[in-house]
């Protein structure tokens, strides 16, 4: 695993593209303050860039940088969840134009598998985190399952947990209005 971690902060910190696993299924993801970078992930996926992606921390603080007045509830949720939860914060700041939505909104995730946690505290920034398969096609719960393309097309494919048979599922997903108002918008 730390192999694959330097591999992956170099390739990041290059600009570059990584094939991963998260905490939900495995993923494909850059810096997420590298504009060059979010567009090198849609193009990977064959993605138009109005669709927005989401962002992986590893903390609460690392959220706090990244989004304007976090909602209180916020910190509730992400303490209380019990499942990997994206929640769509409504401002986002600190993180470029293509990978932003059209109304200034951002997925941001807390991750609490061990991977990407020492990733994101070694790469010291936030990851782009998008399901590995070419957009509109099913998304791979295993490593085998991923499109041969999309492990062509990234820069560097990690070598942890590709033989892991433990199916895994997108996460849920909330939109969270700065006046505390949640809507769920995948359970």
């Amino acid at each position: 695993m730390r192999e694959d971690i330097k591999h992956c902060c170099d390739v990041l910190k290059q600009g570059g593209t990584i094939l991963y696993p998260t905490d939900t299924v495995w993923g494909v993801g850059c810096d997420a303050t590298n504009a060059d970078a979010v567009s090198k992930v849609f193009k990977v996926k064959n993605r138009e860039g109005n669709i927005p992606l989401l962002v992986l921390v590893n903390s609460v603080a690392m959220v706090e940088r990244y989004v304007v007045d976090m909602p209180e509830v916020a910190y509730d949720l992400i303490d209380c969840a019990t499942s990997p939860l994206t929640i769509i914060f409504e401002k986002a700041r600190n993180l470029p134009e293509n990978l932003v939505a059209a109304d200034g909104s951002i997925g941001i995730r807390v991750t609490n598998e061990p991977f990407t946690d020492q990733l994101i505290q070694q790469f010291r920034r936030p990851i782009v985190s998008t399901s590995a398969n070419i957009h509109g096609e099913p998304t791979a719960e295993l490593f085998h399952e991923i499109d041969a393309k999309v492990i062509s097309a990234v820069d560097y494919v990690v070598k942890y947990r590709q033989e892991d048979l433990k199916k895994a599922k997108p996460s849920q997903i909330i939109r969270l209005m700065n006046n505390g108002q949640i809507t769920v918008i995948r359970k």
